[in-house]
């Protein structure tokens, strides 16, 4: 399994000229754990880069990176040309105004409709009271509207978000998230909990906004396939070392499993070779059948449990 780069594809042309994130070597140690160590990768706009690991390999860790919600222990973080080191305040705002989330669980207001939760992607840009729809203003609207259009969900703009599937409520959080108008859109596994038709009709969706706005993906998943068949550029994690970072064109779903690595049979190994050990000891059987007489004789006399 190759580590190198190939040559961009026809979906990832111009993306050495355009890079919207770079990561150089950050490491994030919490306490003595290290989350994420010597990690560095590079994005560009338009392209979807699928961050590949286990539960527990800093995908999430990685993402809270991009947008300023975790600070590295060393190494740098670029996002649209800023130093997210040097940010704070006001300007640390800005740029999170500039980069979308969608997070795993929706994070819907189950009361509202649908239109008012896609409306409150806009927040940050509305001044003065919100009295319902009609605080957000026409033009709002319209925008949440055309948002809604575009991830299908049109006709259900005034269905009150918790009537809706899993997957329609994806929908939702990935419009409200564009109300945002990002440059970078980031979203942490934001299929784990749909079915497989949901999870493909969301990735499509996701892989075309990129195409059709320009926009930057970093996402995280877990399912290998997912990856293969949506990303542009796979970045591989395993315990928080980046161990794959290749376009997806050409690979195998074997070198996508490499990022899992093997299972270390060691312990279980020496397990089960101590109990193979033991049944090969000459009068193994004559020491079972002991023990169970022991037992029996225990248990007849009310001083140890029954034997089955």
């Amino acid at each position: 399994m190759g580590h190198t780069q190939s040559m961009p594809s026809p979906a990832t042309a111009g993306i050495e000229r355009d890079r919207t994130v770079e990561v150089a070597n950050i490491v994030k140690r919490f306490g003595d754990n290290p989350a994420l160590d010597g990690v560095s990768f590079e994005a560009g706009r338009g392209e979807l880069v699928v961050l590949l690991g286990r539960s527990g390999s800093g995908k999430s860790t990685l993402l809270r990176h991009l947008n300023g919600l975790e600070v590295p222990t060393s190494g740098a973080v670029q996002v649209l040309g800023e130093d997210l080191a040097a940010l704070n305040g006001a300007s640390l705002r800005r740029l999170r105004s500039r980069v979308g989330f969608i997070f795993q669980q929706f994070e819907l207001v189950p009361s509202l409709t649908v239109l008012e939760n896609v409306l409150t992607g806009s927040l940050a840009a509305v001044r003065g009271p919100r009295l319902g729809l009609f605080g957000y203003g026409k033009a709002r609207r319209l925008r949440a509207l055309e948002h809604l259009e575009t991830v299908g969900l049109l006709q259900l703009a005034y269905q009150r978000a918790d009537t809706l599937s899993g997957g329609q409520q994806q929908r939702v959080a990935i419009a409200r998230a564009l109300m945002q108008e990002p440059e970078i859109l980031l979203a942490d596994e934001p299929v784990a909990s749909l079915d497989p038709e949901s999870s493909d009709q969301v990735m499509n969706l996701i892989r075309d906004i990129a195409r059709d706005k320009g926009l930057t993906v970093v996402c995280s998943l877990h399912q290998v396939d997912l990856a293969l068949s949506w990303a542009d550029r796979i970045v591989g994690l395993r315990h928080g070392k980046v161990v794959l970072n290749t376009l997806t064109e050409n690979m195998t779903r074997e070198e996508a499993m490499g990022i899992y690595g093997q299972v270390e049979p060691t312990s279980i190994t020496s397990e089960f070779q101590a109990i193979a050990e033991e049944l090969d000891t000459p009068g193994h059987r004559e020491r079972i059948a002991r023990d169970l007489a022991a037992a029996q004789e225990k248990a007849a006399a009310g001083t140890g449990p029954t034997t089955p």
